[in-house]
């Protein structure tokens, strides 16, 4: 017989089921997972080394968590991640409002209905996907909502006395016994309310209005925090710390390839989107590494953290750049251009805190900053090094690209032209071609014309060309011929 078709205490006891506690019931099923040589928290990337193996001890040590670190670094999902660490079903006492382990009833109501019905007594079963609530803490959240509060309206109902436990109703956290529980950015959480938990977290007693209730509740609590919430919003109460088992520090990718993984996990897609757009790996790289570059900007609170959902939805932003662009010339199929990185600054400058020198170039400018850097950073490690001082008459890797510029007096690119027109503008300049032949020489045929348009922005970052803005598209030139220009 399936354990879910058993509905009585009687055929319960029968069955040979032993009651565990969650902590328990996490440690024992992780204990196997980990023998078995299975992915404990299988979608999260980064994190095999560092943050997991410290999850994993806590979790066998039986501890309450506090996962500490700054936005977009999957603090949250690590948590959800820990219901696959749950029994598939467990039984509770039907009806019962704080799901009762029929074996170990702690409420009055279960304790009543098993001394009344005995082994009739009617249980249910509750699938894991069930077994996790989450609260994000916000500095109107009361202790009625956590823990509980006198009903009136149930008293009167009932027709009870205030002094009679049953006009209690029962606030989130009992409410979530036998549950993993996640409070998000503990340290919003008014301390007042925070002092509330700890006899919970350390003695299973809840106190609701005068009636102190000795309620052994058996929970999982998770808490996260950004450690800049210690000093911007409030903190978490010395106490309320000690009572927390392990705090474990989250962090943000190390690697590009660790980024990229993510973001393509990540980003939402649909199939025609990935049909239509040819994406080179080299803007995959880029598209990541600006995420890198605002870690490390000056313009850039790096305090406040550069979340992974930069990325992800810059990536969402950058293809749909592309199809926008291929639905208006008519084609059925395109390649990502380095020019449609221009379509992911709405992505950014959402999610980015500027410090002052930020706020004075402004944050769509600082976009273009970070993607500069980006190119800048890539471009040595395909291309010979530009160097800032040349000697005079020296001839270069980059020579005859300047000198084409020079000639030709630049070109115009705009952001709409056709793919044949993109390709025929960019197949014009020779010596680009002639530079990826001697230095990229194993390059995709369907990645060229995106290396090639990247030379060229790399060529203005190291102020060898100059690219100027204008509304349908961008103007490269000779950087001499347009100061001639200008004269």
């Amino acid at each position: 017989m399936k354990i879910e078709n058993i509905k009585t205490l009687g055929e319960l006891k029968k069955s040979g089921y032993e009651s565990k506690s969650i902590k328990d019931e996490l440690r024992l099923n992780l204990r196997e997972k980990i023998k078995s040589g299975k992915p404990t928290f299988e979608g999260v990337h980064g994190f095999e080394n560092t943050v997991i193996p410290e999850l994993e001890r806590a979790i066998l040590s039986r501890h309450n968590i506090n996962l500490l670190g700054l936005r977009g670094q999957a603090k949250t999902r690590l948590a959800r991640k820990m219901i696959e660490l749950l029994d598939e079903y467990i039984p509770f006492v039907a009806g019962s409002e704080i799901n009762d382990d029929p074996l170990k009833p702690i409420s009055r109501f279960a304790k009543d209905l098993i001394a009344e019905k005995a082994d009739e007594t009617p249980i249910s079963w509750l699938h894991r996907s069930d077994r996790f609530f989450e609260k994000l803490a916000t500095p109107d959240v009361t202790v009625a909502d956590l823990i509980g509060d006198v009903d009136p309206i149930k008293a009167a109902n009932l027709k009870l006395s205030y002094a009679d436990d049953r006009v209690i109703h029962f606030g989130m956290i009992p409410r979530a016994n036998r549950c993993i529980f996640v409070i998000n950015e503990l340290p919003d959480l008014q301390a007042r309310i925070q002092v509330a938990l700890f006899n919970i977290l350390q003695e299973g007693d809840i106190q609701i209005r005068g009636f102190k209730l000795r309620m052994p509740l058996d929970m999982q609590f998770v808490f996260t925090a950004n450690p800049e919430d210690y000093t911007n919003r409030g903190s978490i109460v010395t106490p309320l710390k000690d009572r927390i088992g392990s705090q474990i520090l989250t962090h943000y990718p190390d690697t590009i390839k660790i980024a990229r993984t993510i973001t393509e996990q990540e980003a939402k897609l649909d199939k025609v989107q990935n049909e239509m757009v040819y994406v080179p790996s080299l803007a995959r790289d880029l598209l990541e590494q600006i995420s890198f570059e605002a870690r490390e900007s000056e313009y850039i609170d790096n305090k406040s953290g550069v979340s992974a959902r930069l990325s992800i939805t810059a990536f969402e932003n950058l293809l749909s750049t592309a199809e926008r662009r291929a639905l208006r010339s008519g084609a059925d199929q395109t390649t990502l251009r380095l020019s449609d990185f221009m379509g992911i600054i709405p992505a950014i400058t959402g999610k980015v805190e500027l410090v002052y020198e930020g706020e004075q170039e402004g944050a769509a400018v600082v976009a273009q900053h970070l993607l500069g850097d980006a190119i800048h950073t890539f471009f040595p490690a395909y291309f010979p090094k530009i160097e800032k001082l040349e000697k005079q008459d020296e001839k270069t890797a980059y020579t005859d690209i300047i000198e084409w510029f020079f000639a030709e007096s630049g070109f115009e690119l705009l952001d709409d032209c056709s793919d044949e027109e993109y390709e025929r503008i960019l197949g014009s300049i020779v010596p680009l071609e002639v530079l990826i032949k001697k230095y990229q020489p194993q390059l995709a045929k369907e990645d060229k014309f995106f290396m090639k348009e990247f030379i060229l922005w790399a060529l203005v970052e190291y102020k060898k060309l100059s690219k100027d803005r204008f509304s349908e598209g961008y103007q490269f030139k000779d950087i001499y011929g347009s100061y001639i220009s200008k004269l």
